[in-house]
């Protein structure tokens, strides 16, 4: 007989999406994203870091400060963006998304424009901002859907 205690295909990949997370340096909030076709290839994967070439010692890892210009947000690429521009190929259409945070509206313009059909996210703690009120928005209307993460598997436990 087969085993039965296999990872199931959202298991996999949001565990996929959680060790790339483990690569990210910012200190605060470590997200990863891998995009997946519609028969379950993974395409690409990413996590929030800096841009190639700008170094991660020399930006600001900051929540808050005086300046926005010393502060993370203006620098910081997002693991969806990254899961993108990671992507070698030539066509995500009907792809999913696994995140473990759910999209901004940056992200999410991106992830629409790139032909991804739906978004399979762990956490949504930022859910009240304007910006994931945007994404949700703007998914809604390009017909993208959006869920969040279930374990199948007990046995399995994901961790942010």
């Amino acid at each position: 007989m087969k085993k039965t205690d296999y990872l199931k295909w959202d298991e996999y990949f949001m565990g996929i999406a959680l060790l790339s997370a483990k690569r990210s340096k910012d200190p605060h909030t470590s997200v990863g994203a891998c995009i997946v076709s519609e028969d379950n290839k993974i395409l690409s994967v990413g996590y929030n870091g800096m841009p190639r070439g700008c170094s991660d010692d020399e930006y600001p890892w900051n929540r808050e400060a005086s300046s926005d210009l010393n502060t993370k947000y203006l620098y910081v690429c997002h693991a969806e963006l990254n899961a993108i521009l990671n992507y070698t190929g030539t066509n995500m259409l009907h792809a999913r998304i696994y995140t473990t945070l759910f999209p901004c509206n940056d992200c999410t313009k991106a992830l629409i424009q790139s032909g991804i059909a739906e978004v399979i996210y762990l956490s949504d703690k930022y859910s009240d901002t304007s910006s994931v009120i945007a994404a949700k928005r703007m998914m809604k209307s390009a017909g993208v859907v959006y869920t969040q993460y279930q374990a199948a598997n007990k046995i399995i436990s994901l961790e942010l």
